[in-house]
């Protein structure tokens, strides 16, 4: 025993020193790079600003489907600098990128060249660069429109164990024909890429290559490897473009987004940690301590792993914070129940974390399915949210069930025994929520119902013309360039400029995008699209309310900066997603139904959601998206709290006896005080953020905010009685209720008094 309690207190001594550890990583860094220092993290262009580049297509007769591919390929290349970066049409022949760096450490100029420098891209089979060197006329077997991508990286041998530098080629569907055509007629000839007139490498053609995918070797440095995996990128533009202006540009969301954010985020999270010590006493004390763990693990592993970070990643973060706390609620509740049941704390705490084991793994697994496919098939701000979810999410676990166990387990040896600190749950009363479900599924139906007609409402309703308030995310609109006579902040710029802009241009002032251009006193406002005359009232009224030089506005029709090809994919990636979470869910359940059931019951949550939307007519754009990727992230886990009950009260209660209907109730109602607090403590700290975050995150928050109801609303009365409704009414065998049991029951003695 003495043995037991003397490793227990080396075991708190040594969480103390790597806790203190991480802290000073946090604060201060690691080695001489400052790895893990939080005032390091990549922010992203909403929440730090960056370089904007405007470029000018040099081709004068060029079509609308090269401008397409040309912006799209901008788009992808500009992600591997950022998941945040933006490529929008500025006018007919106008292509602007706007990239988030940390002007202090980055040299944007660099950045700038690489990314957009004149130039075209040829693959020339030794016959016609005979040609092309003697200045004669010649036919390119590729040009750059036929390349897709192009990554330089290291391929290992595990048979001979060597390492190779290497770049890996991506040909679109026609570009894999013609690549096939070349190398087949070339075997043992090489194949000159050319990059605005000069020969960037000449690899031997070692066999036809029909597979749409090819790889060149043989080549030195791993650098190498990777700048010339860039030029082929660089020049695989189906455009020639021509920069014609470049800037630095301050935050979208205000230069003090992120300081108000963080306040706000700590002022919740002590909210969180009190109510965690009021309702489940020193267990939450304790869950306090871990959780602190798990914000600065998640601080350092961003900043570690060179997340940038934005609004959606933000969304990420939060969601990861309430998993975290919910899986505590999960363990505690649990550990209550079993203290209730006459346990000692020891046995309870044992008890507790193999009980909760199930459901914090399948709602975690669950979530992270659909964050890797989101991080693999999404791109821009989905991206960016993918990855801090799933880092959220891991660690979360591991604080959860390794952190929170250790301390419960060193505190327990040590005597901290008492049952009155950790509190205990007896048998709760069962409410027979399924008898309600046709009320309450009734209800959700009206509430769609209301969100599907406000569309028409909205389309048809005199200054609106969309059925849904599409930002300039999605719709575009005017950039109007303003050079005053002096500088203004974001702030001065939002209460003294906007409100003249909105009266002029007739526009709500909350559209209004605002965007500082450093060591200038220019200013950019991006709007809904103006015409000419509202163009000249805006002009007019700046003119007359402000000093400007030379009197310089310029405005520009700008397009959409989340284009249809992402839209595309952050919808395949939401669909693949759910398909695979309900495959998953099929498979740990062996029940196809809950898979079903788990799915309608997010398409619900999404559609509610959507419906505050539509009928409140809010901003949709990068926001829009990193809510509702939020809402299904947190509805699929509180899906699998009710399901993990439902599982577990399958093989302890007899259904032919008590019939599912009893079953699912009994589940409800064992989990809805942890579906209370686990939504209670995301909303507290949600809710911070809409009371002091900047004006620009409210909508955002409040979506988030009817989202959390809306998923403790269908958690208790939407997605156990689903489940129990298709169980009764598909399948090849009608599942027993409580009434037929009862029927059953009385037919019985009947019989017996007979």
């Amino acid at each position: 025993m003495k043995k037991a309690k003397r490793n227990a207190v080396l075991g708190l001594l040594l969480f103390a020193l790597l806790v203190a550890g991480a802290v000073y990583t946090v604060i201060c860094g690691l080695g001489e790079t400052n790895a893990g220092r939080a005032e390091d993290i990549v922010l992203g262009l909403d929440l730090r600003g960056g370089v904007s580049v405007t470029y000018e297509i040099v081709e004068e007769d060029a079509d609308d489907s090269s401008i397409a591919a040309t912006k799209d390929k901008l788009q992808r290349r500009v992600d591997n600098y950022s998941t945040d970066g933006e490529v929008y049409m500025e006018g007919g022949n106008r292509i602007t990128v706007e990239i988030p760096v940390d002007t202090s450490k980055y040299d944007p100029n660099k950045i700038l060249d690489e990314l957009g420098r004149p130039g075209t891209l040829e693959f020339i089979d030794p016959t016609n660069y005979q040609l092309f060197e003697s200045g004669q006329t010649y036919e390119a077997a590729l040009t750059g429109a036929d390349i897709k991508d192009a990554q330089g990286g290291i391929r290992e041998d595990q048979t001979k164990g060597t390492k190779e530098n290497v770049v890996s080629l991506q040909f679109t569907e026609e570009g894999a024909q013609k690549f096939a055509e070349v190398t087949a007629a070339n075997v043992g000839s090489p194949i000159y890429i050319v990059y605005d007139g000069k020969v960037a490498s000449a690899p031997t053609v070692n066999e036809a290559i029909t597979g749409g995918n090819a790889e060149i070797n043989n080549i030195s440095t791993y650098e190498e490897a990777e700048s010339l995996a860039s030029t082929i990128k660089i020049g695989a533009l189906p455009l020639t473009l021509k920069e014609l202006r470049s800037q630095v540009v301050g935050a979208k969301l205000g230069s003090d987004a992120v300081s108000t954010s963080l306040f706000a985020g700590a002022i919740g999270l002590g909210i969180v940690f009190l109510i965690m010590i009021i309702v489940f006493r020193f267990p939450g004390f304790l869950a306090s301590i871990a959780l602190s763990c798990y914000v600065i693990l998640d601080l350092f592993f961003i900043q570690t792993l060179n997340i940038s970070l934005t609004l959606p990643g933000l969304a990420g973060i939060i969601l990861g914070i309430g998993m975290a706390v919910d899986a505590n609620v999960i363990i505690f509740t649990r550990i209550k129940e079993e203290i209730g049941e006459g346990k000692t704390v020891k046995t309870a705490i044992k008890n507790g974390f193999s009980k909760a084991f199930s459901a914090i793994f399948d709602g975690n697994i669950t979530t992270i399915i659909a964050g890797v496919v989101l991080l693999s098939m999404g791109s821009g701000a989905v991206k960016g949210f993918a990855k801090t979810l799933i880092l959220g999410i891991v660690l979360s676990m591991f604080t959860a069930l390794v952190v929170t166990r250790v301390l419960l387990n060193c505190f327990s040896t040590l005597g901290v025994t008492n049952k009155k600190l950790y509190g205990e749950s007896r048998h709760k009363k069962v409410v027979k929520f399924s008898k309600a479900f046709k009320f309450t599924a009734l209800i959700s139906l009206v509430v769609i119902a209301c969100g599907i007609g406000a569309l028409f409402v909205n389309k048809n309703m005199d200054g609106r013309g969309d059925s849904l308030n599409y930002s300039l995310e999605f719709s575009g609109g005017t950039s109007t360039t303003v050079t005053f006579d002096k500088a203004y902040t974001l702030e001065e710029a939002e209460t003294e400029i906007v409100p003249v802009i909105a009266d002029a241009a007739g526009i709500n002032a909350g559209s209004v995008q605002i965007q500082i251009v450093d060591n200038t006193n220019q200013i950019v406002f991006k709007t809904s699209e103006l015409n000419e005359e509202t163009r000249s009232a805006v002009s007019n009224a700046l003119e007359n309310k402000f000093s400007l030089t030379d009197d310089k506005i310029d405005s520009q029709n700008i397009s959409s900066t989340i284009s249809s090809e992402m839209q595309r994919d952050a919808i395949i990636a939401v669909v693949v997603a759910s398909i695979l979470m309900l495959i998953y869910i099929a498979f740990r359940f062996s029940d196809v139904r809950f898979g079903a059931a788990a799915v309608i019951a997010l398409v619900h949550d999404v559609l509610v959601v959507f419906m505050v939307y539509s009928v409140a007519y809010l901003s949709v754009g990068g926001t829009f998206i990193a809510c509702m990727l939020t809402i299904v992230g947190y509805s699929i886990n509180a899906t699998i709290i009710i399901f993990d009950r439902i599982r577990e009260n399958l093989r302890e209660m007899n259904p032919a006896q008590v019939g599912y209907d009893t079953i699912v109730d009994t589940s409800i109602s064992q989990t809805m005080t942890r579906n209370i607090y686990s939504t209670l403590t995301t909303f507290v700290t949600v809710l911070m953020l809409y009371i002091l975050g900047v004006p620009s995150l409210k909508e955002f928050t409040l979506t988030l905010i009817a989202g959390l109801l809306c998923g403790l609303y269908s958690s208790i009365f939407i997605t156990g009685p689903l489940w129990l409704f298709l169980k009764k009414h598909i399948g090849k065998k009608k599942a027993p209720d409580q009434s037929e049991k009862q029927n059953s029951m009385k037919q019985t003695a009947k019989a017996g008094k007979q």
